[in-house]
């Protein structure tokens, strides 16, 4: 039965975690698999792989073929190599001790980038999130800025306002005012025509009188203008 090591896909979308798996290579990429190996979580900084060393290597021994992730990932946990230094020993091209020692020197190399890497990653993330604050700050010193600026501008507006008020205000006063004066006039020029009508009435009696008097004065004269020619 042809066997492949390959990864299964679990987890949501945007965040996927995987499980290494030896399963038949006609079935399919979800299907049933024979065997479990291990997992593989590529969230992570670095990345978690978590494995069964021994049951990898016998696995790769009887010709399960990986798929490229799985043989990176082998390769980076050592499977192969211990693969191929068992192949030297069988093959007489070293003893069983020296494929060994071999193998320890290479895992120790390979813990210690494996450390420094981390303490690397790790100082970047220090680093990444001071400048994430740094940038936090900034916006938020930015925005309140902004709404400083949106305050004022507010305030400014609301004291234009007011002053617009008072305007009309004053412009109403003002219309208000012709108005009374044009009441007052009015009532001053009431008693005035009263005052010149009062005289008129008082004139015309005493224009009357001496008219009077004139035309009863030669009215009584006339009789003794007409004796003097009766006599002649």
């Amino acid at each position: 039965m042809p066997a492949k090591i390959r990864l299964q896909r679990f987890g949501k979308k945007g965040a996927p975690f995987y499980h290494i798996v030896v399963s038949d290579s006609r079935a399919p990429r979800d299907g049933r698999y024979i065997e479990k190996l291990g997992i593989y979580n590529p969230l992570t900084k670095p990345a978690t792989i978590d494995i069964d060393f021994e049951r990898s290597v016998y696995w790769v021994k009887v010709g399960a073929q990986p798929t490229d992730t799985a043989k990176a990932i082998l390769s980076y946990k050592g499977v192969l190599y211990r693969h191929h230094l068992n192949v030297g020993v069988v093959k007489g091209a070293m003893t069983q001790e020296q494929a060994d020692a071999k193998f320890d020197k290479w895992l120790s190399e390979k813990q210690a980038k494996i450390e420094q890497k981390s303490k690397s990653v790790e100082t970047d993330s220090i680093e990444m999130r001071k400048a994430q604050i740094e940038a936090e700050k900034k916006v938020r010193a930015e925005r309140d800025k902004a709404l400083q600026a949106k305050r004022q501008a507010e305030m400014k507006a609301e004291a234009k306002t007011e002053d617009v008020a008072e305007v009309e205000e004053v412009v109403a006063d003002v219309e208000e005012a012709p108005v009374a004066e044009e009441t007052v006039a009015v009532a001053e020029e009431t008693p005035v025509a009263e005052v010149e009508e009062t005289p008129a009435v008082e004139d015309a009696p005493v224009a009357e009188e001496p008219v009077a008097e004139v035309e009863e004065t030669p009215a009584a004269e006339e009789p003794a203008t007409e004796e003097p020619k009766t006599e002649e």
